[in-house]
């Protein structure tokens, strides 16, 4: 156990707050939420089934739909069970090793969810630019190592993380996280001893993958639009815009939230406590709901399919 009065000792567990000041909203804070879990969950799986089952969806834009399904899933589902269980039973407790899991899986799916977009945003160039070689270039094997590349480049970069903490911040003055999920920088301020080398390692993190994997994304849209920008037909134009239309709409979803929180984290100290948690799990929420909703009204084939599937449900009825 650990002891409190800033003395330093072995965590054996550490107590999530939830959302610092609205702990007696916990009930009513819970029905939000759970709906907006329950939504991502069924928005993500719906878009999983969709493309297994339509074989004209078979292609690297939609594989790599799938892929950022995933990843939602994943993120959602790595924070929001444990938030809820806060919420209805007041269920904290979350062990060291529970604690450093949770945080690999975050940040390390945010990560290979940025080299995702940077692969889409790829397919999309090649689709556009060089339509003739699309398949020759993107065959289905190539889209995998795309895939299994960005695994490897989240797991490589956060891998170090919790073994970081594990080795170098063995003791902490303090086991109560104010946060409703093990965030790496809510863990390490907790600890005693020197957390310099924590920092810098996360902010380098942060800075590779939000800033460089951001600029490699919009130069390869910039260079798209100056290639549909040189196309003589209007219509022609925007069919191709629309295209890409969706990933545009995926990529804000995801970095805005992102870059918001992370600056009012950084520089918003006037900003009260709950704001930031709030921030912090809708950045995690937030793009899981509204990626399927937007993949499903944008994507001509995948509209058509839920239509279609819908049509067959209310005729058996």
């Amino acid at each position: 156990m650990l002891t409190s009065h800033n003395v330093c000792s072995i965590p054996s567990a550490f107590q999530l707050t939830s959302i610092p000041g609205l702990e007696s909203l916990h009930m009513w804070l819970s029905i939000p939420f759970g709906s907006m879990y329950l939504v991502a969950v069924v928005g993500n799986v719906t878009i999983l089934a969709v493309v297994k089952v339509e074989h004209r969806l078979h292609q690297p834009m939609y594989f790599f739909l799938c892929m950022l399904a995933v990843i939602d899933l994943v993120l959602s589902t790595s924070t929001m069970p444990k938030l809820l269980g806060i919420f209805w039973f007041d269920a904290g407790d979350i062990g060291l090793d529970a604690c450093l899991a949770q945080m690999f899986l975050i940040h390390c799916f945010a990560t290979v969810e940025s080299g995702t977009f940077l692969a889409m945003a790829f397919d999309c160039y090649v689709a556009i630019c060089n339509p003739l070689r699309h398949t020759t270039v993107l065959p289905h094997a190539v889209v995998g190592r795309l895939g299994l590349a960005a695994l490897l480049w989240g797991v490589l970069y956060i891998g170090p993380l919790p073994l970081m903490i594990r080795q170098r911040l063995p003791l902490y003055k303090a086991h109560v996280i104010s946060h409703s999920y093990c965030e790496h920088m809510a863990v390490v301020t907790l600890a005693c001893g020197d957390n310099r080398v924590n920092n810098v390692y996360g902010l380098s993190i942060g800075f590779l993958v939000l800033i460089l994997d951001s600029m490699a994304i919009t130069a390869s849209y910039g260079m798209i639009f100056r290639a549909v920008m040189g196309l003589a037909i209007p219509e022609a134009q925007l069919k191709t815009l629309g295209t890409c239309g969706s990933h545009i709409c995926a990529f804000l979803i995801v970095y805005v939230p992102i870059a918001v929180s992370s600056l009012i984290h950084r520089f918003g100290h006037q900003v009260p406590p709950p704001i930031h948690t709030l921030l912090a799990n809708f950045y995690l929420l937030i793009p899981p709901i509204l990626n399927p909703i937007v993949y499903a009204v944008r994507t001509k084939q995948i509209c058509e399919r839920l239509l279609q599937i819908l049509k067959i449900e209310t005729k058996t009825k």
